[in-house]
């Protein structure tokens, strides 16, 4: 917080309320809060959860948001400033819907050559898939309390026909509880859906001697067990034509390791910044960039580098000393095994 963004009496209104719940010590003035790792904030003695939620409820009927962070033997405040809340746009989130619910269609005709219903059965793979991500990031947010959107979904163009869907979360998250659940539950439910997809679009993959023009993959060990379990067997010289609607799983796993990177806002950012320090989450996100360079995947890397640079850090939940309790621990090693399982390299043309 710079207090020259603010007004004085706003300032001693915020210092006030914090003298009110919690032990103030003072406040550290940063040279130029608005250049990057330089900051203000108050300094307070001493941490109690529910003294702190008191004083969230204060500052937001004030206008402001606190932050709590550990800072050495004391505990620092950084103030924000709320957002001024928006109209929601449900007309938008149909339209966007139903553009999408038209492109996939396109792209699952392409993908299966004509055939209306592998058309059909690839769009509505595809988008439950993403649907049921989006949908439990969105009740994740309501269950505790934050302000969020419906999904909105993003039309592309083919082979996939959609660039995914995305929420907008509209209020700070409150504990870092609440920051894991909103991350890892988008990412475990589209995996959950996924496999049966999976399962099913194998199950009536095909088998050809050879093709002109090929997409060539190295599948994800999830995608390679289900594939010894239930696909036609292929020899040395054959090669497995995947059903659009095993594509379609294929991407919903793709779309379930990207998002688990733990780098900057991306879910896995989310699960990382839950469990680490605003410091080691920048280390965790660097080699997140990393391993994503190393899969091939450099549209995305760069797109995560640009995040990481832009950005100023993820602030974290509001409050960020208690840390995330004991089943959410097991949920996260959970989480780890999914993420390993759901590792896949780019693909590759092949003529």
């Amino acid at each position: 917080m710079n207090p020259g963004n603010i007004s004085t009496e706003d300032f001693y209104l915020i210092e006030q309320s914090i003298s009110h719940h919690l032990p103030l010590i003072g406040f550290h003035q940063g040279e130029d809060s608005n250049k990057k790792g330089i900051e203000s904030y108050f300094i307070v003695g001493d941490y109690n959860p529910d003294s702190f939620k008191s004083l969230v409820s204060e500052l937001d009927a004030n206008g402001f948001i606190p932050y709590i962070n550990p800072a050495g033997n004391h505990y620092k405040i950084n103030i924000v400033q709320k957002p001024e809340k928006t109209q929601s746009r449900l007309h938008l989130n149909i339209i966007l819907f139903i553009a999408t619910v038209c492109t996939t269609l396109f792209a699952g005709y392409l993908l299966g050559q004509g055939d209306i219903w592998k058309a059909v059965a690839f769009s509505m793979a595809l988008l439950g898939i993403i649907g049921a991500h989006e949908s439990a990031h969105y009740f994740a947010a309501r269950k505790h309390g934050v302000n969020a959107t419906l999904p909105y979904f993003i039309p592309g163009f083919p082979p996939i026909g959609t660039f995914g869907a995305l929420i907008n979360v509209r209020s700070a998250i409150p504990t870092r509880n609440a920051l894991f659940d909103l991350g890892y539950s988008g990412p475990l439910a589209g995996f959950l859906v996924a496999i049966p997809v999976l399962l099913v679009g194998l199950k009536y993959s095909t088998v050809t001697a050879s093709a002109d023009l090929a997409l060539t993959f190295m599948p994800p060990l999830i995608m390679e067990f289900f594939t010894q379990l239930v696909a036609p067997t292929v020899t040395a010289d054959q090669m497995l034509i995947v059903h659009p609607v095993a594509f379609a799983g294929w991407v919903g796993i793709l779309v379930t390791m990207l998002n688990l990177m733990p780098v900057a806002f991306l879910d896995g950012g989310h699960i990382s910044r839950s469990l680490f320090s605003q410091n080691i989450h920048r280390i965790v996100s660097i080699i997140g960039i990393m391993i994503t360079i190393v899969l091939g995947w450099y549209v995305m890397a760069a797109l995560m580098i640009f995040i990481f640079l832009m950005g100023k850090g993820h602030p974290g939940a509001l409050d960020n000393i208690n840390p995330i309790n004991r089943n959410r621990k097991i949920m996260a090693l959970l989480i780890l095994i999914i993420f390993i399982l759901c590792l896949s390299p780019a693909p590759i043309t092949q003529m």
